[in-house]
């Protein structure tokens, strides 16, 4: 007796998992966005993250062992509202390093130009870069790639060029490893590409279904700037930042500069000067700055606003992130939230944590930073919750 109710509970026990398998199912495959989420108005803005939620949102943030500050602004797409809250050392109008949102300016400058005819994102680099700089660069299984990439493969991180920070150099460092150990060095883009040469690449460019982050791509993308505007890559980000009025926001170049809130890294903070003095893209912003970058790259500033659907040729980089033509997409499967579904967004972030996405579903836009090198998927888990507050 006790067998037969101990088979009938394990098939009880087995018969809700498959219907509630099936339920998770269901509803990953059959509801679309628009079943799930609506446009966000002022009006519903105001009430479900008015400045008190918000507030309250980012100070649980700052309770969390190793996030010392953080801020995060919250804004409609017709302009109308914009939210912003900041707590522990970091404030509203604090300057804070963007990271790798720096590569979203180097595709908005490069877009600008492909708008203006001024150059083709299918164009070799070898257009446009000295022979002596391209030969050599990517050279796989005995094959010498190099005059084979595009403009759209280092957009999109599917150049195959290995990554000078991330990725073992041939001397069996990472430059990743250093700057987190506190070792700062310069990498300017000479340095970069004698390195780059010694490396091993990861495929072939253009591979189908083949991407790898590397932060190599849009350092070759400065200097394809450089030879179209014939401006230096740096003066070319201050443009663009007088163009929109980013008057809190600047380069990286003052070895000495003091005015941005310190990058932490788990208890500590990491300075890397001359890291960031080298690159010459390396950008210093604040919330609100970001906001106005956010707004004018997916409102067709740069870019005709209709063909920006050109630039989402997902692939996949790692999870949960794939990168398109110059951008980022954050993405959550349904049947890993079935119940509390996570919009895409699209835009980028920075390993410190900082982020600038639009959430296209909702026509919602969000940007801000953790400040936190070791955990950068907090302010992922703040946006999540942001929006789930929308919703």
């Amino acid at each position: 007796m006790k067998r037969r109710m101990m088979k009938n509970t394990k098939l009880l026990f087995f018969g809700i998992f498959v219907v509630g398998l099936g339920v998770i199912l269901y509803l990953s495959f059959t509801l679309t966005s628009k079943d799930i989420y609506s446009i966000v108005s002022e009006e519903k803005m105001i009430e479900k993250i008015g400045n008190s939620v918000l507030d309250q949102l980012v100070s649980d943030v700052v309770k969390k062992k190793d996030i010392y500050g953080a801020v995060f602004c919250v804004s409609t797409g017709n302009d109308t509202v914009d939210i912003i809250s900041a707590s522990g050392e970091i404030d509203e109008s604090s300057q804070y390093y963007i990271a790798s949102i720096n590569k979203l300016f180097i595709s908005a400058l490069i877009l600008k130009l492909y708008a203006e005819n001024k150059l083709d994102i299918e164009d070799k680099i070898s257009k446009y870069l000295p022979s002596d700089l391209i030969q050599g660069l990517h050279v796989y299984n005995g094959r010498d790639y190099s005059n084979t990439i595009t403009i759209a493969h280092l957009m999109s991180h599917t150049s195959g060029l290995p990554c000078y920070v991330i990725d073992k150099q041939a001397n069996g460092k990472k430059a990743m490893d250093e700057f987190e150990s506190g070792i700062d060095q310069a990498w300017p883009i000479d340095k970069v590409i004698e390195e780059v040469k010694k490396m091993k690449p990861h495929f072939p460019p253009g591979e189908e279904g083949k991407a790898k982050y590397a932060d190599t791509n849009h350092h070759l993308l400065g200097l394809v700037i450089e030879k179209v505007t014939g401006e230096p890559i740096n003066i070319a980000l201050k443009n663009l930042f007088n163009e929109l009025n980013l008057t809190n926001t600047y380069v990286c170049e003052n070895v000495d500069d003091k005015k941005y809130v310190p990058v932490r890294y788990k208890s500590g903070t990491i300075h890397l000067p001359l890291f960031f003095t080298s690159t010459q893209y390396d950008i210093v912003s604040t919330a609100k700055d970001q906001m106005i970058f956010l707004k004018a790259f997916f409102n067709g500033y740069f870019f005709p606003r209709e063909r920006l659907s050109e630039l989402e040729k997902w692939n996949s980089i790692f999870f949960p992130f794939k990168y398109g033509v110059g951008i980022q997409k954050f993405y959550m499967p349904r049947i890993l939230s079935p119940f509390q579904p996570v919009p895409e967004m699209i835009g980028h972030c920075g390993s410190t944590g900082s982020v600038a996405f639009y959430v296209p579903d909702m026509d919602v836009y969000i940007t801000g930073t953790v400040n936190q090198q070791a955990k950068p998927n907090v302010a992922f888990q703040t946006m999540i919750k942001i929006i789930q507050k929308l919703m």
